[in-house]
């Protein structure tokens, strides 16, 4: 679980990236294709769309750090949709690597080693939540 101060270094991160979230999911899909090449056949939507789409999923994880617990239904409610997508159990350490390489690319300096711990923490607890679900799937 994370600590009150990790959830405040993620908060802060995701508000500094503000505008930088749309170069921020261009530049998570193309680290993860590059990390994963077999998880492009998983994307069936044009790309633009699902770059939204994982930053609507961040916005709303990184809203709910202080009451986590209240968003776990939902998460795994979406790790049992992904089983359907065609998603394996190694495929979120992948994921969570690209997305905090892309992170880290657009945060620059102000990524330092307790930020990306933090981020580390909350995508370590995210997936898990969504594991859950894919593991009742």
């Amino acid at each position: 679980m994370m600590t009150a101060r990790q959830r405040q270094l993620v908060q802060q991160s995701f508000d500094t990236l503000g505008d930088l979230s749309g170069p921020v999911a261009v530049l998570f899909y193309g680290k993860l294709f590059e990390l994963d090449p077999s998880a492009r056949r998983l994307f069936h939507i044009d790309i633009a769309l699902q770059a939204r789409k994982i930053i609507e999923t961040l916005d709303t994880v990184v809203e709910s750090l202080d009451h986590f617990d209240a968003i776990r239904p939902r998460l795994a409610d979406l790790g049992r949709q992904h089983v359907a997508y065609g998603v394996r159990m190694e495929q979120y350490e992948t994921v969570s690597r690209a997305l905090v390489w892309a992170i880290g690319q657009a945060l620059g300096a102000d990524f330092d080693a307790p930020t990306r711990s933090a981020w580390e923490q909350a995508l370590s607890d995210v997936c898990a939540a969504m594991k859950k679900g894919a593991d009742d799937a």
